[in-house]
């Protein structure tokens, strides 16, 4: 009898070792168990959900931990991280794998070599739903090789600069995959509203909009090649746009990613400026552009391999 208790007291050990820990929820606001981002960050486990309430936090976080959500309690982005970064790269650095950001507001992120981010990627899966990105150097940047990237009902807004080196409203780097839907570019500042190194880009159901006042770049810029899909946007430069080469340009900087596939198609693009080519493609593979309507001084549809219907 006390071997089969000594027996089923290490069986019963075994199997709640192995039980999962319920994800917890951390809160943080006044009045709440945390007053600051950083200190429920890290706090929390995998699996955890981090809660803010609406209100000014002038705090960064590094992310080290994997599946974890952190969210603003309201979303129309009230909960609001700004002006402070973290490890001089950003107000959000992530460094786990499998995080979720949403349904809040980073705003402001400086630093000295002007390449500060809202979210600075450094971890394998990242999910951004929901997060305007305001008035930063770049509103999101980075990523390593297998990594990606998810954008969905996001707004970024008077993002980027262009001094010793230029910064972007996404700067995505050599990752395996970026895909952006539902969101809004607006105000871009000298940089590229989207800047991909990715294997494969994604633009899809998305505004980006030079406006009156923003002297981007490019408004798609996939430097390397790479697959590349950009469907049913709404496109525009504007008066101040300060490259008058194109609106969507590939593999400007050399092609150094395999390029299965161009297609830019149920576009409307708006030309504001001076006159303009709507795709550059500089890889060897044919781009396929159909449906798209092109309006203002357009030199010509695409320029380089490929067919535009």
């Amino acid at each position: 009898m006390m071997k089969a208790m000594a027996l089923w007291g290490l069986c019963g050990s075994a199997t709640l070792a192995a039980m999962p820990v319920a994800a917890r929820t951390l809160e943080v606001g006044e009045g709440r168990d945390y007053k600051l981002p950083s200190a429920a960050i890290a706090a929390a486990g995998e699996g955890d959900h981090v809660v803010l309430a609406p209100g000014q936090y002038f705090d960064c976080a590094v992310v080290r931990v994997s599946h974890l959500t952190i969210e603003g309690a309201s979303a129309d982005g009230s909960a609001v991280m700004t002006d402070k970064t973290c490890q001089g790269k950003a107000i959000l650095v992530i460094t786990g794998d499998d995080v979720t950001v949403r349904n809040m507001t980073l705003a402001r992120a400086r630093v000295p070599d002007q390449n500060g981010a809202g979210i600075r990627v450094e971890g394998q899966t990242l999910t951004v739903d929901g997060v305007h990105f305001v008035n930063n150097h770049n509103g999101i940047m980075g990523g390593g090789p297998g990594a990606k990237v998810t954008v969905r009902n996001s707004e970024f807004v008077r993002n980027g600069i262009c001094a010793e080196h230029c910064s972007h409203g996404i700067y995505a780097g050599e990752i395996a995959l970026l895909h952006v839907e539902h969101s809004r570019f607006i105000e871009t500042k000298q940089g590229h509203h989207v800047k991909s190194r990715a294997l494969r880009t994604e633009v899809i159901d998305s505004d980006i909009e030079d406006g009156p006042d923003g002297t981007a770049s490019y408004l798609i810029d996939v430097p390397n090649g790479g697959a590349t899909i950009v469907r049913g946007c709404t496109l525009e430069k504007g008066p101040k746009n300060e490259n008058h080469t194109a609106a969507i340009s590939i593999g400007a900087e050399g092609v150094t990613h395999p390029t299965d596939e161009i297609v830019i198609e149920n576009n409307r693009f708006r030309n504001d400026g001076a006159p303009t080519i709507f795709v550059n493609n500089l890889t060897a593979t044919e781009a396929r552009l159909k449906g798209n309507k092109l309006s203002g001084p357009v030199r010509a549809a695409l320029q380089g391999d490929g067919t535009a219907d």
